[in-house]
């Protein structure tokens, strides 16, 4: 950046100072008259001396590395733009590629699909089976101890009401002597009985 200023400078000064010269020699012949053009002629070409010396040793010293860095930074450049082109042609090609099996690719995804929805309709029907089994077991087994139990209730309820209705039955046949005979009768076998089993 320095280099810059000092050659734009460098420039300016050496534009600068034929002008200069150049308004100072009109001024003199509009004075003089007579006065002679050479050495308005020599400022001019020691004033271009001056800049070409002063260009081309700006030149010759920054050219080289100014030129260089840009060459480095264009084929820099250049790679850069190779390797994105080498990769934008390899995506494109990969994209024309999935394109061109995008068909048999949904096939496929369309056949697991299918295969998958088969075996999970198979594996639901197998545990709705296995489920509606387990139900019926259960049902069955409840089923089966209610039967029981109603008929123990049963057992029990018949029990009872044949003991009330015998026990009424007899309450009926009961009379004070048909008591007084079963008293004498118990009475009698008591008395019968030791002398039996003394005899035997």
């Amino acid at each position: 950046m320095k280099r810059l200023a000092c050659a734009a400078i460098v420039m300016g000064l050496a534009v600068l100072a034929p002008v200069r010269h150049a308004r100072a020699a009109e001024t003199a012949s509009e004075a003089g008259g007579n006065q002679e053009k050479e050495p308005s002629d020599i400022w001019k070409w020691a004033n271009f001396a001056l800049l070409a010396g002063g260009l081309g040793y700006l030149i010759a010293r920054n050219a080289p590395a100014f030129f260089a860095a840009r060459s480095k930074k264009i084929v820099q450049d250049i790679a850069d733009a190779g390797k994105l082109r080498a990769d934008a042609e390899a995506r494109a090609a990969d994209v024309d590629r999935r394109l061109a099996n995008l068909e048999s690719e949904i096939a496929v995804l369309h056949g697991q699909s299918q295969t998958q929805i088969a075996a999970e309709i198979e594996r639901l029907k197998v545990h709705a089976a296995a489920e509606i089994a387990k139900i019926q077991a259960l049902a069955e087994r409840e089923i089966e101890a209610a039967g029981k139990a109603a008929r123990s209730d049963l057992r029990r309820f018949t029990a009872r009401m044949a003991i009330d209705l015998a026990q009424r039955k007899i309450e009926a046949r009961m009379t004070p002597a048909t008591q007084d005979g079963l008293v004498r009768g118990f009475v009698h076998d008591l008395g019968v009985a030791p002398s039996g089993v003394s005899r035997n």
